[in-house]
């Protein structure tokens, strides 16, 4: 069916918008969906375009990921480049150049002892792949029993099944499978607070959780620092701390799922440094392309990796593990972040020759400054709406900002008016938050808080 309209050159929204409501099932929704979708049309910088000429600030960074904005010249160049070689070529028995640099690049950046890289879809399937690590591992050392995992409540791991398992089984979003998942092991959730002295009763409470379950579990997996989609809380990195501790003790391996914090969100490029910690295995996505392409990471150790080649092989292969166009924009992507910071304006612009006219002493990386930015944005800009009826707490972290409300958050109404306001937002449970670009400027942070309080007072009382 042609979805050109009568006289012009391009599709009918109208008619887009007909056939996406009778054929596509969106995240996270039923069919037909309560809130019909926004059309966009193209996007640039911060801004997404819809189809009836609307631009909106994208507060959500494409859900965490394109934290360089949208037809960045660098990033369009990657995948330009590496198209004109080849789009793709499988990952056994062959390798290539933009592979091999991620992995190594990964290696560099991480938190020091990760040494090995398995290139993997989507951030589920790196949680998938991590697990499958732990688990191949404790067999390859004689230790059937150890096929469990231990995580603590409020958490979020992917939709695919082993993940599924360590979501949070009461609150979480897949307590419908209760009874078909595996039966994991929970913990209380960490206390709320970043900056909040740690909760020594707590931390005893966790370490004793892990030790006496320590002879059936292969590992323990987290979030560190944020808990993202389990409800944006923040945690004190001596939790992290605590964990490496206990499960060093008694031979259970530690996954850091960092697929939402990873590359600066939390104004750390990975939130184990917050903690100063080395998990066993990390698991990394969403920004790993700049939000261009799906692809994720799960690293590990080498002990790890030689444990489980000792009985064989690791036994996941995906059929575009490693692909090229991905790794390519990858790797320009982590260049991004690692480049100078300059103003917001020229990083929608191929950068320069580095010049000798920049501030005295050491620079900040383009993501630090950024984010250090943003954060203070935030800072200032939501202080206000903490005082809104019906706002039970606002808090930031990195460029992280987050308005919690005392009652569920109206979908409809919160996302009209966040829209009313030039900016997309996607609310959830109680919450209404923004992960915006990091090119995002002080104007673009202000509407972004203007929009989201909007949003919190159009959510019924």
């Amino acid at each position: 069916m042609s979805t050109a309209s009568p006289g012009a050159g391009g599709p009918d929204p109208a008619m887009l918008l007909e056939l996406d409501g009778r054929h596509v099932w969106h995240p996270y929704a039923a069919l037909p969906p309560a809130v019909a979708p926004l059309l966009v049309d193209s996007a640039a910088g911060v801004r997404l375009r819809l189809a009836d000429g609307r631009e909106l600030i994208d507060g959500m960074s494409s859900w965490w990921a394109a934290v360089h904005g949208y037809r960045h010249p660098v990033l369009d160049a990657a995948v330009t480049d590496q198209l004109g070689r080849m789009a793709h070529v499988m990952f056994g028995g062959l390798t290539h150049e933009p592979a091999v640099r991620l992995a190594s690049t990964l290696v560099e950046i991480t938190p020091p002892g990760l040494e090995h890289v398995f290139l993997c879809d989507s951030g589920s399937v790196s949680v998938e792949v991590a697990i499958k690590m732990c688990l191949q591992y404790q067999l390859a050392r004689g230790r059937p029993g150890k096929r469990r995992l231990a995580t603590w409540r409020g958490g979020y791991h992917g939709d695919t099944f082993h993940p599924m398992s360590v979501c949070d089984p009461e609150g979480g979003m897949h307590h419908l499978w209760r009874g078909v998942l595996p039966a994991q092991v929970f913990v209380g959730a960490p206390p709320d607070g970043f900056g909040a002295p740690p909760d020594e009763r707590y931390l005893a409470e966790l370490v004793d959780g892990i030790a006496r379950h320590a002879d059936e579990l292969a590992a323990v997996i987290v979030e560190p620092i944020v808990q993202g989609t389990g409800g944006m809380r923040f945690h004190h990195p001596a939790y992290l701390r605590a964990l490496r501790e206990v499960t060093a003790a008694h031979d259970v391996l530690l996954i850091f799922d960092e697929i939402a914090t990873g590359f600066g969100r939390t104004g750390a490029l990975f939130a184990a440094e917050h903690a100063g910690v080395t998990p066993d295995v990390l698991c990394l996505g969403k920004a790993l392309t700049g939000g261009y392409l799906t692809l994720a990471a799960a690293l590990c150790t080498p002990e790890v990796a030689a444990g489980i080649s000792a009985g064989g092989v690791l036994a996941h292969g995906p059929t575009f593990m490693g692909n090229p166009l991905a790794c390519a924009v990858a790797n320009a992507s982590i260049e991004l972040l690692r480049a100078p910071a300059s103003p917001p304006a020229d990083l929608v612009r191929p950068a320069g020759p580095a010049g000798a006219d920049g501030p005295a002493g050491p620079v900040r990386p383009y993501w630090q400054e950024s984010v250090r930015r943003i954060e203070a944005a935030l800072r200032a800009g939501l202080a206000p709406v903490a005082g809104l009826p019906g706002v039970r707490d606002v808090r930031v972290l990195g460029a992280i900002g987050v308005v919690q409300l005392d009652r569920p958050v109206d979908l409809p109404a919160a996302t009209t008016a966040a829209v009313a306001a030039g900016v997309w937002l996607r609310p959830f449970r109680d919450l209404i938050y923004t992960m915006p670009p990091y090119l995002a400027d002080d104007d673009d942070v202000a509407r972004i808080v203007r929009a989201m309080a909007a949003a919190a007072v159009a959510v019924p009382r």
